[in-house]
């Protein structure tokens, strides 16, 4: 098998899509990649992101793509959990804490920053509506950090995740209380879960 026919292969196997890294990984020049797009058998989605030509674009890959740092989270985390009807407007992602945001959010990124061990807590791959895996937070850190009062999520919201989550199978409640104590919402988990549980 030829190494362009091997590219195409990945980016079909990944939903229309290939990063120059999974080329990389595979050890084929990137020149090979080069190739196919300068052909027109792939498009350039973003900076080392390329598509198929009837591939849809996921733009949850395509910000990730470009902020490889960045893990989805809150109302964005809650619709790929789907503990929320409500699309996200804009892209919320959590940085590390010294992470320079000016980048992202020129693009309109909600951005927040957070500090070890609190920014590798509870991450999880989750599947886009494309069908794509991307990081984001899993549903009981979400939960824990929709609760702090800095990250300004309204009641409407918060209630409505916890209904989703309290509905769904599997859930870990031995991890959401591990995360609200150690994110110091411990009472407020408690008082969403009296009334759902």
């Amino acid at each position: 098998m030829s190494k362009s026919k091997y590219i195409l292969d990945i980016a079909e196997k990944n939903n229309g899509i290939v990063t120059s890294s999974m080329v990389a990984e595979a050890g084929i020049s990137l020149g090979n990649l080069k190739y196919l797009y300068d052909s027109g058998s792939l498009e350039k989605v973003s900076r080392g992101v390329y598509s198929l030509p009837d591939a849809w674009n996921d733009e949850f890959v395509d910000v990730q793509s470009r902020y490889k740092r960045g893990i989805f989270s809150l109302g964005t985390a809650l619709f790929l959990l789907d503990l929320t009807d409500r699309t996200p407007n804009r892209f919320e992602m959590t940085f590390p804490a010294t992470y320079n945001l000016s980048r992202p959010k020129a693009e309109g990124i909600k951005c927040s920053g957070a500090k070890e061990p609190f920014y590798s807590m509870g991450v999880a791959e989750l599947k886009t509506p494309g069908g794509h895996l991307v990081k984001s937070y899993n549903a009981e850190k979400t939960l824990c950090d929709i609760l702090r009062p800095h990250n300004g999520v309204t009641i409407e919201i918060i209630t409505g995740a916890f209904k989703n989550y309290s509905r769904t199978r599997p859930k870990d409640l031995h991890l959401l209380s591990q995360y609200a104590k150690e994110l110091h919402v411990e009472e407020k988990v408690r008082s969403y879960l009296e009334v759902l549980l």
